[in-house]
């Protein structure tokens, strides 16, 4: 590992893209610390002491830490995430967007500017429910969070936290373009393990208290060790299609008659479905927590990660991202195709319409395969530790996250490696199933 480490800085090219990559994300995290003006910063901790395991919690994780300390990066990148969804589903049910992503490099950049256009205006409005929630919030004396309410308070809070997601939006886009890895996912990546030294030394302390019993804890532990187990089987899974090419004479030279194979991976839309649909989640959840009225309260009430109603919702988005994204990025005509201009062909399976439908039979049930073993950690781990009564949020869907975006990461730097004839970045694993 060592030796792989020297090998990443021996390269100008990809040394720089680590640096550049490390340094951003540096940025990010001190923006997570700058305090949003006219907040009570005490007080407001005070209100988030007790949302551990909650989806305000889950929210706060996602960010970083940020909404709690509500910070300039306090909406963190969702709004990103909540804009490119509304994107991605008028691309399929929207003719002219639909058009648009069909033309290439300039169909996609007219898609990202709109993107970026959907998620300041989504900020203004998550940041107006914050600004207006904020100012109705008490500490546990009665203390208000925000020391002079008005209309002043929710005009710069609405413009630090919009210029705050944006300047994040910048961020992501940057590591994509020059540094390594996608950079939406890296920041959520790096959103998550930074609550974690925290959450570990908080859990010790709570052991020593006797308020967790270590037998609570090795089972929470085994439970951890037994999803990232999963999470890298699945994740480098694959069914791979068998591919004949006939012979070819072309002059004195014979072509083809080789054997090769499609991948299909198990989870075609890797990280994406629980992004997806913890942001779905989490826009209308978050304002209705910070929204004093009983109704709204009741429905907030339902919305934690170890209640049904919340669990049921949360599956469901899962699955429907599963089978979108996977619609989106993997077209089964398009392949077939491709395959039948190269003189190959499934064996007993006729070129064209045939294949195609056969590679979109094959490619239904495994992501039918791939929503349920989602669904599966991210559900289920959560559940039990809500059941141990675990004093941070640390579950399946930040598991997933955090597994999957290094995997990915990891993928990227060892294809780097490999191209300049060195020795692969995870010496003796193959990553060639999360590029497949």
């Amino acid at each position: 590992m060592i030796k792989s480490i020297q090998h990443i800085f021996a390269i100008p090219e990809l040394r720089r893209r680590v640096l550049f990559t490390i340094g951003m994300l540096a940025v990010y995290r001190i923006g997570c610390h700058v305090p949003t003006p006219g907040v009570n910063a005490q007080v407001l901790a005070r209100f988030f002491a007790g949302t551990e395991g909650t989806l305000l919690g889950m929210v706060s994780a996602f960010t970083g830490g940020a909404l709690e300390r509500m910070t300039v990066f306090a909406l963190g990148i969702m709004p990103y995430i909540s804009a490119s969804i509304i994107l991605q589903l008028l691309s399929v049910v929207f003719e002219p967007v639909e058009r648009l992503s069909k033309e290439g490099e300039q169909g996609r950049k007219t898609i990202t500017k709109w993107t970026r256009y959907g998620t300041i205006v989504l900020s203004i409005v998550q940041g107006t429910g914050i600004a207006v929630g904020l100012q109705t919030m008490r500490g546990p004396a009665g203390e208000p969070v925000v020391a002079a309410p008005g209309l002043g308070f929710i005009l710069l809070t609405v413009i630090t936290l919009t210029a705050g997601t944006a300047f994040i939006m910048w961020v992501g886009e940057q590591i994509t373009e020059r540094g390594i890895g996608n950079g939406i996912s890296l920041i959520i990546f790096t959103g998550i393990v930074a609550n974690l030294p925290g959450a570990l030394v908080n859990t010790v302390r709570l052991m020593q208290s006797g308020t967790i019993s270590l037998f609570a804890l090795l089972v929470i532990g085994l439970i951890m060790v037994a999803a990232i187990w999963a999470i890298v089987f699945m994740e480098l899974g694959q069914r791979r299609l068998p591919i004949h090419y006939a012979k070819r004479v072309v002059g004195m030279r014979n072509y083809g008659g080789q054997k090769s194979h499609l991948p299909l991976k198990i989870n075609m839309s890797g990280v994406i479905p629980p992004i997806f649909a913890s942001s779905i989640i989490m826009f209308p959840a978050t304002v209705a927590n910070l929204v004093d009225v009983g109704w709204v309260k009741s429905i907030a009430g339902m919305m934690t990660p170890a209640h049904w109603v919340y669990n049921l919702f949360y599956v469901a988005f899962i699955i429907f991202f599963c089978y979108f994204y996977t619609a989106v990025t993997f077209n089964p005509v398009d392949v077939a195709e491709n395959v039948k201009k190269q003189g190959g062909y499934i064996p007993g399976i006729r070129p064209g319409k045939a294949t195609s439908d056969y590679i979109d039979t094959v490619l239904g049930r495994l992501t039918f395969a791939g929503a349920l073993y989602i669904s599966a950690v991210c559900v289920l781990p959560t559940l039990l530790i809500g059941r141990f009564n675990v004093p941070f949020f640390f579950g399946g869907t930040s598991l997933l996250i955090v597994i999957g975006v290094g995997m990915d990461t990891a993928a990227q730097i060892e294809a780097h490696l490999i191209s300049r004839s060195y020795e692969g970045f995870m010496k003796g694993v193959s990553l060639r199933g999360r590029r497949g």
